[in-house]
């Protein structure tokens, strides 16, 4: 049977592996910006004023680490993000439910192996063949808002298990309507603004604030150099 029967007879085959071969182009780290500046400085007003519905933020998550499975040919990372995806994807099913079990802290923690296994693959994906382009530069880009949404999970679950974190905070109302005030203080954090508005107040979001805020130093200067470097090759 030649290609172009193959394809006709298994329409299913040939639109996975296109699907799959876009995300690891340069290309996707285009749409994938699109969908961060949605998701850090969009989603959270929409949160804020109640313009959007809880169920729609959930889905915007489980895209961004749906995403995750097609950005490696390896089958063992293929497996590892296909795993932690169905995981998380179940457990949101699971809080959703009937069930009198509380799954929330359980899902962010599956979400934060999520967001780590997702930025180490858009870190390969950009450092690949050394190759310096515009996508390339988005894609540093994404791998920075990336790493706020990331540090957004860790102080809510510091906060899930400790009763505090964060001082400033306006009465959390829990869940997912909290994540506006999370990737604020992240992006606070992370970009070494410090408006003083917030603040950590336990020793564990004080730690991760001043991790925020050495990653916010050294990921410019060195993803520059990398990518200087590179050009120079």
């Amino acid at each position: 049977m030649d290609r172009k029967g193959y394809h006709k007879k298994f329409p299913v085959k040939k639109a996975f592996n296109r699907f799959t071969e876009y995300w690891l182009t340069d290309a996707s780290f285009g749409v994938l910006l699109l969908i961060l500046l949605f998701t850090v400085f969009v989603l959270p007003i929409l949160i804020e004023y109640g313009k959007v519905h809880i169920l729609f933020v959930n889905v915007v998550f489980l895209f961004l680490f749906f995403t995750g499975i097609w950005s490696s040919r390896e089958k063992l990372l293929i497996l590892l993000t296909s795993l932690l995806f169905f995981t998380q994807l179940g457990l949101r099913i699971l809080r959703f439910s009937s069930l009198d079990f509380e799954f929330y802290l359980s899902e962010r923690i599956v979400g934060i192996l999520n967001m780590l296994v997702f930025i180490f693959l858009n870190i390969r994906l950009l450092f690949r063949d050394m190759q310096v382009n515009v996508y390339r530069v988005i894609g540093a880009i994404n791998v920075y808002l990336l790493l706020a949404i990331l540090g957004a999970f860790v102080f809510e679950i510091i906060h899930l298990i400790t009763g505090s974190g964060i001082a400033g905070l306006d009465e959390l109302e829990g869940i997912d309507e909290d994540f506006a005030e999370y990737i604020y203080f992240s992006l606070v954090s992370l970009t070494t603004v410090g408006f003083g508005d917030m603040y950590p107040t336990q020793v564990m979001a004080k730690m991760l604030s001043v991790f925020l805020s050495t990653i916010g130093i050294l990921y410019p200067a060195v993803v520059i150099a990398r990518l200087v470097g590179a050009s120079r090759n």
